[in-house]
């Protein structure tokens, strides 16, 4: 058999998708990793070929993807993982904040779907991998436009699932809890509030907020792209799986009332220590 040629987005060292390029180019596949810029993409320990892609341009995403096609053939796993953080009170958050949030998480997700997807089609095979987060299910303070940009990728990735299903192309979406990554420690620096804003007094929790994926009993960043991978190459792999520090949690929520749910998050990341 032919090896598996895979292509993941957002591939900084040490993130998510360092780690899942990691484990599938040590299952045999030829693994595309892409970023913004490739200086940011170092040290692989396994063979990975290297592409700097804008996750947020659609000629940089066709560009990378028809050149992939030409050298490989094919493109049989896509992994939609690049994102950013939008931490902050979503009445201090510009718009513009917002729509660079979106670009990312969201809309990235449809613009690589249809950039591979023409070519998964005519080959009746292959799989979108979309990583999302449990705080698209419910969500939580101080980070609202980051919930509602997984929150509709949840959506979009759903429907994918239902549209692509009669054409032998297969969606995953991949719901994580606490994973160890490096996201927050990219925007910890930027984090600022507005001198005006009538969240100062808050700041600590914004923070606090920041910081709270990688607390203690996150989930190795490792085990996390073991877990995922070794679905991705299952002969049969699920429409859905949630795994990390806190998805049980959550998914426990769901059973609970909404206002009830909004009141311990509430009561532990807003209301205390006032």
């Amino acid at each position: 058999m032919s090896r598996k040629v895979v292509l993941v987005t957002g591939c900084s060292k040490g993130g998510i998708g360092f780690h899942l390029c990691e484990r599938f180019a040590e299952q045999g596949c030829t693994v595309y990793a892409t970023s913004r810029r490739l200086e940011t993409m170092t040290d692989f320990k396994h063979s990975v070929e290297k592409r700097a892609m804008d996750v947020t341009s659609d000629d940089d995403v066709k560009l990378v993807v028809q050149s992939i096609l030409e050298e490989q053939g094919k493109i049989d796993i896509v992994v939609n993982n690049a994102g950013v953080l939008a931490i902050g009170p979503l009445l201090d958050v510009s718009l513009d904040q917002a729509r660079k949030a979106f670009e990312t998480n969201t809309f990235s997700i449809l613009r690589v779907a249809q950039a591979v997807a023409p070519s998964m089609v005519e080959r009746k095979q292959g799989l979108i991998v979309n990583i999302g987060s449990i705080v698209g299910n419910i969500p939580t303070p101080w980070n609202g436009i980051y919930c509602a940009t997984k929150a509709a990728l949840h959506a979009l990735s759903d429907t994918l699932a239902m549209e692509c299903k009669p054409f032998g192309v297969k969606v995953l979406l991949v719901v994580p809890g606490r994973i160890r990554s490096n996201i927050s420690t990219n925007q910890a620096a930027a984090l600022e509030l507005s001198p005006t804003s009538i969240y100062k007094p808050y700041f600590d929790r914004v923070y606090e907020r920041l910081h709270i994926s990688q607390g203690k009993g996150c989930m190795p960043t490792d085990e996390f792209a073991r877990r995922v991978v070794a679905k991705a190459l299952s002969s049969n792999p699920p429409t859905y799986m949630s795994l990390g520090a806190d998805s049980r949690l959550f998914a426990f929520f769901h059973w609970l009332p909404r206002w009830l749910v909004f009141w311990i998050l509430g009561s532990k990341m807003v209301w205390s220590k006032t």
